[in-house]
C-alpha cells in the first residue's frame, strides 16, 4: 500500500471513530501517525523537484493577497502600489507571483498578488504547493474574496491549513526536552483537558521514548500535533470583500449572513471595490493594524526630528535594541543610552536604555559615545 492511500484510510479511520475521552488517545495516536505520513508523502515530492517562485523580501513587512482565479487580486495590486500586474476577465491570469509596494505612514509594505489558488493547491494542482510556500514567507494573510462568492473563504483557508499555515492564532505553549532514561514525563497546568495517555501516545507516535514534556493551556489534540511537528507558520489575516459596488443594499444582509457561515464576523472584513478605487484606505488601515508596525521619528543631531522618513518597527520587535539593530552603522556599538519622548516617555527626553519598549510615534534621540 502506498503513502497516499495509507493517508487516506488514515483520514476515514479518524472521520469515523466518535471522539470522547475513551477513545481520545486512539484519535491521538492516528493524527499524530497522519501527520507523519504527510510529511514523508510530501517530502517525497519536494525531492522530484519542480519550479519555484523566488520573491526577495523586501520593505517593512510583507503582505501575501490570497484569492481564486479572477477575483480581483492584481486589480487592487495596481490600486496599492506601484505594480503593473496584468489584468484580464479570465482564469489564471497572473501565472507569477508580482511584487507591488505600499507606501503608507511612512512604511514600505510589499504587497505579492500570488496566482490565485485552485482547490487542491496544497496537493500540488495547479502549482499550488509553490503558491503556497510563497504565502508562508509572508507576514500576513489578505483573503480577496468576491462579494458573490464569499463561500471561497472556507476553501482558501483550507489549503493554507493543509499546507501548515495557521491563522490568527499562537503556536501552543508547549515545551519537550529529550532525556536519556526515564519514558515520557507530562507536566500540565490546570486548563488542559487532554489526558496523560493521549499526549504521551501522540509523542511516541512521533518517535520520543524519553521525554520531559510541559504542557499549557487547552489545546486540542491537532494543536498538540502542531507543536511536536514544530514547522508550523503562526500569520495574522484580513478579510477584503470585492466587487461590493455590485450589490444591491438590500443584498447587503445577505452577504453578512454568508460571512457569518464560513466564520467571518461581518465588522471585522473590510469591504471594497478595487477597479473603483473605494474602500482602499480602511483596507489600507487594517494592513497595518494587523502587521502590528509602529513608526518611530527619530532625532537627528543637528537636523531635528525628522517626521517624514520614520524607523519603522513591529509589535514584539520594538525595543530600542531592536531600534539599533534596524539603523545599523556604529551605533550599537558606541551607544550609551537613549531619549525618549511620546507615547512610551513617563515625560519628554526620557532617558532610557537598549531594554525600553518603545510606542507607536514615539521620537527617539540617540546618544552615543564619540
Amino acid at each position: 500500500m502506498g503513502l497516499e492511500e495509507e493517508i487516506e484510510d488514515l483520514r476515514e479511520e479518524i472521520a469515523n471513530t466518535p471522539y470522547n475521552k475513551a477513545t481520545e488517545a486512539h484519535i491521538g495516536r492516528l493524527k499524530a501517525k497522519l501527520a507523519e505520513k504527510k510529511e514523508k508523502l510530501e517530502n517525497q515530492s519536494s525531492a522530484g523537484g519542480g519550479q519555484g517562485y523566488a520573491v526577495e523580501k523586501t520593505g517593512d513587512a510583507t503582505v501575501a493577497l490570497v484569492g481564486f482565479p479572477s477575483v480581483g487580486k492584481s486589480t487592487l495590486l495596481n490600486a496599492l502600489t506601484n505594480a503593473e500586474s496584468e489584468v484580464g476577465e479570465y482564469e489564471f491570469t497572473t501565472l507569477d507571483v508580482n511584487p507591488g509596494m505600499l507606501q503608507y505612514n511612512g512604511a514600505n509594505i510589499q504587497m505579492l498578488d500570488v496566482p490565485g489558488l485552485i482547490e487542491g493547491a496544497a496537493d500540488g494542482r495547479g502549482g499550488g504547493k509553490e503558491v503556497l510556500s510563497v504565502v508562508r514567507t509572508a507576514d500576513l494573510v489578505v483573503f480577496l474574496l468576491s462579494v458573490f462568492e464569499i463561500q471561497q473563504y472556507e476553501r482558501l483557508s483550507e489549503e493554507l491549513y493543509y499546507n501548515k499555515v495557521r491563522l490568527d492564532t499562537s503556536p501552543p505553549n508547549l515545551s519537550i526536552s529529550k532525556k536519556g532514561r526515564g519514558g515520557i514525563r507530562v507536566t500540565k497546568s490546570d486548563d488542559v483537558e487532554l489526558d496523560e495517555d493521549t499526549i504521551t501516545g501522540v509523542l511516541r507516535e512521533h518517535g520520543y521514548v524519553n521525554a520531559d514534556v510541559t504542557v499549557r493551556g487547552d489545546l486540542s489534540i491537532d494543536e498538540l500535533v502542531d507543536g511536536i511537528m514544530d514547522n508550523r507558520v503562526y500569520l495574522p489575516s484580513v478579510v477584503a470583500v470585492n466587487k461590493a459596488d455590485l450589490i444591491d443594499h438590500d443584498y447587503l444582509p445577505t452577504v453578512e449572513e454568508n460571512l457569518r457561515e464560513v466564520g467571518v464576523d461581518p465588522d471585522d472584513a473590510i469591504f471594497i471595490s478595487a477597479e473603483d478605487e473605494k474602500g482602499l484606505e480602511a483596507l489600507k488601515d487594517r494592513i497595518w493594524d494587523a502587521l502590528g508596525l509602529i513608526r518611530i521619528y527619530m532625532d537627528k543631531p543637528g537636523r531635528g526630528v525628522d517626521y517624514d522618513e520614520p524607523l519603522v518597527l513591529r509589535e514584539g520587535e520594538n525595543t530600542v535594541d531592536d531600534a539599533l539593530h534596524k539603523l545599523g552603522g556604529m551605533l550599537d556599538e558606541r551607544f550609551r543610552f537613549a531619549r525618549v519622548t511620546g507615547p512610551s516617555a513617563k515625560h519628554d527626553e526620557q532617558q532610557v536604555g537598549r531594554d525600553h519598549e518603545l510606542q507607536d510615534e514615539d521620537v527617539l534621540r540617540v546618544v552615543a559615545r564619540k
